[in-house]
């Protein structure tokens, strides 16, 4: 492991701090920050706003000027090797005469992995590699399960009572939560690159899916104007072909995905229980359209399906302080266990208060 100084740690930490303003606009592209110092002294820094804009090497260069050459480089990821919509940030680093650059993590992409480390090192530039990597990965959960599990990050909404009842016994569920949590659940939705539902979902309630800027906070108002708001891409299971134009869904601003056998958007096979393939949807969502992080937003039937296939890496449950009684319709249905073996256990990530509600974060133990 690399000795890192106490300078060192600090100017990583700002460029990690950087990256997090990315948050809502880079996907497909992950966040990532830069700073460049000379000396003791910062001299250029930024991040990655947007996929197709600058990446952070850049904004950081373009701030440093001449005061690049002999300077060191603090990227909160290896610097692309590539071209695509925009030149290797590698080559910029070596044509503005850095001198050393500092990485906390390497490409997570198996196909790149490295080449940037290595054309800065083949340029007779000092890399380092791990400072606060953790940390680093930790702004890209999603961007790093697409790249390393070939799926997207997904996130599983639930919301029930206080004793796990989705809906009373004839349906009617509107509203569980309250307005608090509902504006909770848009601030989930503006992180995701893509709402997963099933037709029924969108048919009972004439649901939108998308992000309401007027009900985010204010911070993140602040930040990014109404006309900035990267809608997710609203991905729905319509294995019947049920969906039509008269529906809210298709009123509503950004792309939508229809997930059937055949004559959709994405077309996938059915699985041993008769139902669309997750597994190949959450890969072709990935592979065809470089989608990271998928939010589900569905019923009890399309839950135990992602539950029962562990495909879900976080749950977001919210819980109202109301009792439904067990005649109501549960969070999972039935999952036919026989043995406390089988039982899925899972770690809370956090548990905070929403308005009246409680929202629980969940984590899998694999």
């Amino acid at each position: 492991m690399p000795q890192f100084t106490s300078f060192d740690y600090q100017m990583m930490s700002r460029a990690i701090s950087l990256a997090k303003r990315g948050t809502y606009t880079t996907t497909p592209n992950p966040n990532v920050g830069c700073v460049i110092t000379l000396g003791d002294q910062i001299v250029g820094e930024g991040y990655h706003r947007k996929a197709g804009e600058p990446h952070a090497e850049v904004h950081a260069m373009r701030m440093a000027g001449d005061k690049a050459a002999g300077a060191t480089a603090y990227v909160t990821l290896e610097p692309c090797s590539h071209y695509g919509r925009t030149p290797p940030c590698a080559l910029g680093l070596i044509k503005a005469g850095v001198k050393k650059v500092i990485c906390a993590m390497t490409d997570p992409n198996p196909q790149v992995a490295g080449r940037g480390i290595g054309m800065l090192q083949e340029a007779g530039i000092e890399v380092l590699v791990g400072l606060l990597e953790q940390d680093a990965r930790a702004l890209n959960p999603a961007f790093l399960t697409r790249m390393e599990r070939g799926r997207p990050y997904v996130q599983l909404k639930m919301a029930a009572s206080l004793d796990g009842q989705t809906a009373l016994a004839n349906g009617r569920s509107q509203w569980i939560t309250s307005p608090q949590a509902r504006r909770d659940v848009q601030h989930y939705r503006s992180l995701a690159s893509a709402v997963l539902s099933t037709s029924q979902t969108v048919l009972a309630d004439d649901a939108s899916l998308n992000v309401r800027w007027s009900e985010l906070s204010t911070d993140v108002q602040a930040d990014y104007p109404e006309h900035e708001l990267r809608q997710p891409t609203r991905v729905i299971l319509d294995r019947q072909h049920q969906l039509h134009p008269q529906l809210k869904l298709f009123a509503a601003d950004g792309a939508i995905l229809t997930v059937a056998q055949q004559d959709a958007d994405l077309c996938v096979e059915l699985d041993d229980q008769g139902q669309l393939c997750l597994v190949e949807t959450l890969e072709k969502l990935a592979s065809e359209h470089n989608i990271n992080h998928v939010w589900v937003e569905a019923g009890a039937t399309l839950a135990k399906s992602f539950i029962e296939q562990e495909l879900v890496d976080e749950i977001v449950l919210y819980l109202a302080p109301k009792i439904m009684g067990s005649d109501g319709r549960g969070l999972f249905g039935a999952l036919g266990l026989t043995d406390m073996s089988q039982v899925q256990n899972f770690t809370i990530k956090d548990l905070r208060q929403v308005g009246p509600d409680m929202r629980v974060v969940l984590t899998p133990k694999r």
